[in-house]
């Protein structure tokens, strides 16, 4: 991104990109925090699908020997620089005050985990896989779901969950054994979803989170958060799990926003089952675009839009409804999410322009987070930019 505006494009992923949503946590009061290895409820049993995971991976790449080369600069960066014995760093430079809404410096997310279990599978580091799985369920497990957050310095983690942090950790682990044709983690993972079943995906209604304890789900939904390629592994198998899936597809696409601006609402309240109209987070529209293309879904007009977007440089991290700009700053997560939008969807073309963009948020000079993404002159570098690069770099 363009010098001038990498101060605003870190701020803004701490805000926005990270999962650390202040409105997810409206309903959960600080007692809300327990500390690690506080009671849990019984852990869910689930049964496996039937089929092998062979959906989850790719027979085609697109990338080039320079994103190659550039992913392995920047795996090494987040090895050497943010990955502890527990998760991974949400910031490479910690703070001394924390914030209750948003994890920041050296306070781990599930989130993080996620992606990076999803890069060492696509990297066939297996035996790392296994060991980070492991840390995974040690310091986010609780009652088989996975906390959004925890924080080291405190021993802390809370309570609740992000549904899509879940549901990615559930890919990755089916991942694994697509990749290596073994069933080491098929039992692992049903076991995960069985544990969403309970709460934050019950009766085939997918909501932003839930508490175990206090057994209280959010009231919404994030359209981002419908994996739908997770999703429809485990619900294909029933004919109960079948209505569901073509339910929650029916929640996605009616909240289209039309052809004049391709994304979708935010988010979906199943108490008065409508649409939220607030303005759109760039990165939460462009996952929902990604889920959509892995089931063959995305529409021409957003892929369209998509491109316009990125050839023009002009790839906002904000919108309204109706398609004004409402955040100008640029990231290079959206970047990379896009890419991963284009290739998924076959456009070789359209995921080496926006790699390119990408790219341009490296920090290639002598540096403390030299590899990285982020600001060398701050040292501000998030997880979720570097994670998010780092897997569209190997599509």
């Amino acid at each position: 991104m363009k010098a001038s505006s990498t101060i605003e494009n870190m701020n803004l992923e701490k805000r926005l990109g990270m999962k650390i949503r202040q409105w997810q946590l409206v309903s959960v009061v600080v007692g809300c925090l327990l500390l690690l290895g506080g009671c849990r409820a019984k852990t869910a049993t689930g049964t496996p699908p039937k089929t092998a995971p062979t959906t989850f991976t790719r027979t085609v790449t697109w990338h080039t020997k320079t994103d190659r080369q550039n992913q392995e600069k920047l795996a090494h960066f987040i090895q050497k620089k943010m990955l502890t014995k527990q998760g991974i760093y949400t910031n490479f430079v910690d703070t001394k005050n924390r914030q209750t809404g948003v994890a920041t410096g050296h306070e781990l997310l599930s989130e993080s985990a996620g992606m990076w279990l999803q890069y060492l599978a696509e990297s066939h580091q297996y035996r790392a896989f296994r060991q980070f799985y492991r840390a995974t369920v040690t310091t986010f497990d609780d009652s088989g779901q996975f906390s959004y957050r925890y924080d080291p310095r405190n021993k802390k983690r809370f309570a609740v969950n992000a549904t899509l942090d879940d549901l990615r950790i559930i890919r990755a682990l089916n991942l694994y054994d697509a990749q290596t044709k073994t069933n080491h983690y098929r039992q692992a993972a049903a076991n995960h979803f069985a544990a969403l079943k309970v709460g934050s995906l019950k009766a085939g209604k997918l909501y932003d989170y839930y508490d175990p304890q206090t057994k209280q789900a959010a009231k919404t939904t994030s359209l981002a958060y419908f994996d739908f390629k997770t999703l429809k592994y485990y619900e294909q198998g029933t004919r109960a799990g079948r209505r569901a899936y073509d339910e929650q597809l029916k929640v996605v696409h009616g909240g289209y926003l039309g052809n004049v601006f391709p994304l979708y609402a935010s988010s979906f309240s199943w108490g008065d089952l409508t649409y939220a109209t607030k303005n759109l987070n760039t990165s939460e529209a462009l996952e929902v675009l990604l889920h959509l293309a892995e089931i063959g879904q995305l529409k021409a007009t957003s892929r369209t839009w998509l491109a316009q977007q990125v050839r023009a440089h002009k790839l906002y991290n904000g919108y309204s409804t109706a398609g004004s700009v409402t955040n100008s700053g640029q990231s290079t997560a959206n970047y990379a999410l896009a890419a991963m939008v284009f290739a998924t969807a076959n456009d070789q073309a359209n995921y080496r322009a926006a790699m390119r963009l990408v790219w341009e948020g490296q920090v290639t000079g002598n540096s403390p987070i030299q590899g990285g993404i982020g600001d060398a002159k701050t040292q501000q570098s998030y997880s979720y930019s570097n994670l998010t690069a780092l897997n569209a770099a190997g599509m």
